[in-house]
């Protein structure tokens, strides 16, 4: 059995981005039903030095949009700047499924084998393959963001099991 680049990719982010879209929706209740602001919930990490949840919410977007943008051999759509309000990441989820669901099929398909270069926010450039770039490092850091932000919720009290990760069954 194969696997193609575009279900390793697009096929893989956008059930998972929108299964963060309803992780969030549920902290959006909980914080209502507790009658507290849920952007409170937007500012809590695990450590002192980790990103908080509208960063994890963001990572896990921009790991979603620039991997299949590389793998395509397009610009990754620009994200606004990062705020810490729940309407604004529901945005950004959003725009992130739009753009990457709008990218050539084929293109990312036959980017295998291709070169690319992931560039992090202080510049560096890692080379890759378009194979290696996703099983290597957007994947793994995609579910590392979406999984912190999951574990945040859970922390805060907001009632969430393993499936709501996983979302449904059907796809």
């Amino acid at each position: 059995m194969t696997i193609s680049m575009h279900e390793a990719s697009v096929g893989l982010f956008v059930p998972h981005l929108r299964n963060l879209s309803v992780l969030l929706d549920k902290g959006v209740v909980y914080a209502e039903a507790r009658k507290f602001n849920p952007a409170v919930l937007l500012g809590m990490r695990l450590a002192p030095n980790m990103y908080d949840l509208a960063q994890q919410v963001g990572e896990a977007c921009r790991h979603a949009v620039v991997a299949p943008a590389l793998l395509a051999e397009c610009e990754p759509v620009a994200l606004p700047p990062l705020e810490h309000d729940m309407a604004g990441l529901q945005a950004r989820i959003a725009t992130s499924i739009e753009f990457i669901e709008s990218l050539p099929r084929a293109e990312i398909d036959a980017a295998a084998e291709r070169n690319v270069f992931f560039k992090l926010k202080n510049g560096t450039e890692l080379p890759f393959t378009g194979r290696t770039l996703l099983l290597t490092f957007s994947v793994p850091q995609f579910f590392f963001h979406v999984t912190t932000a999951y574990d945040l919720l859970r922390h805060a009290g907001v009632e969430l099991v393993k499936r709501d990760f996983l979302g449904p069954r059907e796809r």
